[in-house]
């Protein structure tokens, strides 16, 4: 009886997981897909990371969340930010200098010799980095943007969850009747 009841609590947690993978993938990937741009959440956005320009803080394929709408007045030395350059991408790089003429910083990547080339305006800033990070996940992100992705994330999570809801209706049919069965006979 004690392995019923354990198999009982493995399907629920099993349809559960099953249920909130799908729901997840199914926001991210429909939301990144209908915008074009990357997924926010409660401010944040969370942005792939293509390059091993900050590591080791940030490891190639992380997923960063950024805090989107700050107050430029509030960046000081130190900060990482998010900004759009001049080639249309996205970099995320440490502020290591305020020029006084203000409206610009100077970046660098932590693995870099050098601060980069240009200095970066502050209507390019996109966001600045809080220090979430989720190592490896930007390549799931990246996955899931594919046409395979999209099969492996959303169409077999759901095939899996209707197959499990099938096992469980034919579970409860048989054994409800069974137990017709059963009182069927005690009353012959």
């Amino acid at each position: 009886m004690k392995w019923k009841k354990s198999i009982r609590i493995f399907n629920n947690i099993l349809t559960t997981l099953l249920f909130i993978a799908l729901l997840f993938t199914m926001i991210l990937v429909v939301s990144s897909n209908l915008t074009g741009e990357d997924t926010s959440l409660l401010g944040y956005q969370l942005k792939s990371v293509l390059s091993g320009s900050m590591e080791p803080d940030i490891k190639t394929g992380s997923i960063i969340a950024i805090k989107s709408g700050i107050d430029m007045t509030d960046l000081e030395e130190g900060d990482v930010i998010t900004f759009f350059t001049e080639e249309e991408s996205f970099v995320t790089h440490r502020i290591v200098e305020i020029p006084k003429e203000g409206g610009q910083y100077i970046t660098k990547g932590d693995a870099n010799n050098r601060n980069d080339l240009n200095p970066v305006l502050a209507e390019n800033i996109v966001g600045e980095y809080k220090g979430f990070t989720i190592p490896f996940a930007g390549y799931l992100i990246g996955f899931s943007s594919s046409k395979t992705g999209i099969f492996i994330l959303l169409i077999v999570p759901g095939i899996l969850l209707t197959i499990h809801s099938f096992i469980i209706i034919w579970r409860v049919m048989h054994y409800v009747s069974r137990s017709e069965s059963k009182v069927k006979s005690e009353i012959d």
